[in-house]
This record gives structure tokens, sequence and C-alpha cells, in this order.
């Protein structure tokens, strides 16, 4: 299941699809900007949840850096975190957590 344009900014959008993530039995979550969604999301599932930091933003996202720190120092138990723009890495983390 893909859930798109979920993000802190609007978190209702998130809290509409919560009942369906949480349903999840792994979770890939890609943010840019500040990097807070996987974090949040952690916070409210008790699934693995895969961070996956993107190099676009505005501001001084750093091409990436900024999410990649922000969700390395996530207090969120169950977060994984990749590096910048690596969502094969992240699909084969959730492989691996899923036996497939």
């Amino acid at each position: 299941k893909s859930f798109y344009d979920i993000g802190v900014a609007g978190i209702h959008r998130l809290f509409a699809h919560l009942e369906e993530i949480k349903n999840c039995d792994v979770l890939i979550v890609v943010a840019g900007m500040e990097g807070a969604l996987p974090s949040v999301v952690g916070g409210l599932v008790s699934t693995p949840v895969i961070a996956v930091p993107t190099s676009i933003g505005y501001g001084a996202h750093l091409n990436g850096i900024t999410s990649l720190l922000s969700m390395l120092n996530t207090c969120a138990s169950g977060v994984t975190v990749v590096n910048i723009d690596n969502g094969f890495g992240a699909g084969y983390s959730a492989s691996l957590m899923l036996r497939v």
C-alpha cells in the first residue's frame, strides 16, 4: 500500500490514514526538508520504520544532509535510516525484515 503527500506540515493527512498505516508490517517513509516525518510515524506505530532522506527540499536542506541528520537523531524507537535517496536500500531492508 502506498500513501502520498502525507507530511508533518499537514498532519491531519497522516491521521486520516493512521489505521491503514498501523496495519502495515513494515513502513518505508521518505521525507525531505527537515526529515521529521519518520520520527512522527515511528512514534505512532509499533512496526519497523525505514527512513529515507531525500536530496530535494527548500531552505537549508543541504542536498539531504539536514533530513539525514534529523532522521539519525530520532528518539522514536524502531526507526532504521538509509542513505540519502536510497530507496533501493530501503526496499531491500524491508524485504529482509519481512524475510521475503
